[in-house]
């Protein structure tokens, strides 16, 4: 699947509707933004089974300013509607291929009792 763009008016229902979501927040006049975009279709096309989007944040400041994106690119990692990820940085192929495979692999029911363990305290 070729990477999905995400708008204010697109991204919620987005990200309920798919179980793994990354989020690429970008900017047109950005360099390494521009670098980390094909490596990040490139990734999308070897994973149909997840959502790679892209968030313009100049176009969807909205959306950049609820993740509290200072720096791009950025990318987040939303899987059963929990953030487990959010880094600024271009990464190279591996290590987004690496990610990709480390949360397809986690147990969420673990992830959610941690969470609620961590709220509890």
């Amino acid at each position: 699947m070729a990477t999905v763009t995400l708008t204010k008016d697109t991204f919620d229902s987005v990200v309920a509707d798919n179980d793994i979501v990354f989020i690429d927040f970008w900017a047109s006049w950005c360099g390494p933004c521009q670098t980390f975009a094909p490596v990040y279709e490139e990734v999308s096309e070897r994973h149909p089974d997840i959502v790679l989007g892209k968030v313009d944040t100049e176009a969807e400041g909205e959306l950049a300013q609820r993740f509290g994106i200072m720096s791009i690119p950025t990318l987040a990692i939303i899987r059963d509607n929990i953030i487990l990820f959010s880094q600024p940085g271009a990464l190279p192929g591996s290590a987004l291929e690496e990610l990709v495979e480390k949360v397809q692999a986690l147990d969420m029911d673990e992830v959610r009792r941690a969470a609620e363990a961590e709220s509890a305290a």
